[in-house]
């Protein structure tokens, strides 16, 4: 029991002394930590002094520096005001003696005109009259040598750019005609184009709307028709008829259908691929149809799609140069010609036609003036119509680009020579560079200076409204004066 009561009073009394050294430990800890603080804030109360007593001593560096730059102000102010009251008193001194002066010179102008007895409106006449008459000569000199370097520069300049687009396109021609003539291997092939009682011929020519000459030459039958395209399709046709034999009238009219989808087919390529190499992409593709109608058609041998192709490119090339609208220029060379595909449909000059064509399908008015001046029948309305013409002179007249016959070439330079001949006072004329120009000799004693100036204008005249001619046909008119004498 005893024992017991001894056990339990040291348990209490060691949680008695365990807590009492806790709280001794607890009091220790806390003082440190508060000497540990009042440390620190000691340090953060001397460094905050530090940093404001560092921040006064800048604040009076820059006050300081203020005040020095507000007196510099002033001192500038000052002297500006300084300088601005002298100018302004200099102004003034200067008005001043401008109104002394121009009254020194009225004075002067006055004294001048009592003296002279002529006012200054009449003195002033004089002058300019005096100085017209003494120099009248060299004015007229030099206006006359800068109209010379003007023309010769831009003629020049006008050289230079069509030889660079005939140069750039400088490719081989190939002169083309349609024949409409189908080779066939033997005559007894005429016979069943014939056939029995001339059945198989009339059925050909009913649907294809053609004319079949079998009896023209050996060894080729003839289409003969108006319509290029017409024709082209009975060609195809006959060619197919003449190679497989089989001819009667059920299958001349499946070969006429068949050959008309393949023509219509090529015109659309044709047209397709026209644009596509031109660079035009925004033409009505009824118009792109028409436009490769010109496949099927020839101008003096020339394939008239070809020419119109090869125009866009040389109009592309002399718009550039010039500062023209490119694309007005090389659309308005592509359809120049497109009245051509139809001119065997309407009534009207290929030019009129081609106006109507291009505005049903709603094509930029730009193009129709560009294109419809390109024979002379419409004034020029733009430079791309200039252009247009140009390009198209230039496509028809080089060499190779056309052919004619003999007979129709050798008439042209007749009939172009005897124009020219039947005026009065001509003594002989000469057609040259293949009808491109003719030179008329005329009698001095019989025609002046002027008369033959206008006597050049109306051959030239005459020559446009009575002869067909490609191009243009310059008339040049020699009037020769020669005195002989003789030494003995």
């Amino acid at each position: 029991m005893h024992l017991a009561v001894i056990l339990l009073s040291t348990l209490v009394l060691g949680i008695v002394l365990g807590y009492i050294a806790r709280m001794i430990f607890l009091l220790m800890q806390k003082n440190s930590l508060e000497l540990s603080i009042s440390e620190r804030l000691l340090a953060a109360r001397e460094q905050a002094q530090a940093l404001i007593d560092e921040a006064r001593v800048k604040a009076d560096e820059i006050h300081e520096r203020l005040v020095k730059k507000e007196n510099l102000l002033d001192t500038r102010q000052v002297e500006l005001d300084e300088r601005a009251n002298y100018l302004e008193t200099g102004k003034e001194m200067l008005e001043q003696e401008l109104v002394v002066a121009e009254a020194l010179r009225n004075e002067h102008a006055d004294a001048l005109e009592v003296l002279a007895d002529l006012t200054k409106p009449q003195a002033r006449e004089l002058l300019l009259e005096e100085a017209e008459s003494q120099y009248r000569e060299d004015l007229q000199v030099r206006s006359h040598k800068l109209d010379t370097q003007m023309r010769e520069t831009l003629n020049d300049r006008a050289k230079n750019i069509l030889t660079m687009a005939i140069q750039r396109l400088a490719v081989p021609t190939a002169n083309e005609l349609t024949t409409s003539t189908v080779t066939i291997a033997n005559e007894e092939i005429k016979g069943k184009i014939i056939g029995k009682e001339g059945r198989n011929i009339r059925t050909f020519e009913r649907f294809s709307g053609v004319e079949l000459l079998v009896d023209e030459s050996p060894g080729a039958i003839v289409v003969s028709c108006f319509d290029p395209v017409r024709r082209a399709i009975a060609v195809l046709a006959l060619q197919v008829l003449v190679e497989d034999g089989r001819i009667q009238p059920a299958r001349i009219e499946e070969e006429i259908e068949s050959a008309k989808e393949k023509i219509h087919e090529t015109i659309k390529e044709k047209g397709a691929a026209a644009v596509y190499e031109c660079g035009i992409y925004n033409f009505d593709p009824r118009l792109v149809a028409v436009l490769g109608r010109l496949h099927f058609r020839t101008s003096y041998g020339q394939n008239v799609l070809q020419h119109s192709i090869e125009m866009a490119h040389i109009a592309e090339m002399i718009a550039a140069e010039v500062g023209a609208d490119v694309y007005i220029a090389k659309a308005g060379a592509l359809v120049h010609d497109i009245g051509k595909a139809l001119d065997h449909e309407f009534e009207g000059t290929h030019i009129e036609i081609g106006v109507k064509v291009l505005r049903r399908f709603n094509s930029d008015e730009r193009i129709i003036t560009a294109m419809k001046s390109h024979h002379d029948d419409c004034p020029h309305e733009s430079l791309e119509a200039v252009i247009v013409q140009t390009a198209d002179m230039i496509s028809g007249a080089r060499p190779g680009a056309r052919r004619d016959t003999a007979e129709l070439y050798l008439k042209r330079l007749a009939d172009l020579e005897g124009l020219a001949s039947r005026f009065e006072g001509v003594e002989k004329a000469y057609a040259l560079q293949a009808g491109r120009e003719v030179r008329v000799f005329v009698h001095p004693e019989n025609v002046s200076d002027i008369e033959a100036k206008n006597l050049a204008r109306t051959i030239a005249l005459h020559i446009e409204t009575e002869l067909r001619y490609p191009g243009q046909i310059k008339v040049t008119i020699i009037r020769e004066t020669r005195i002989v004498d003789y030494a003995r």
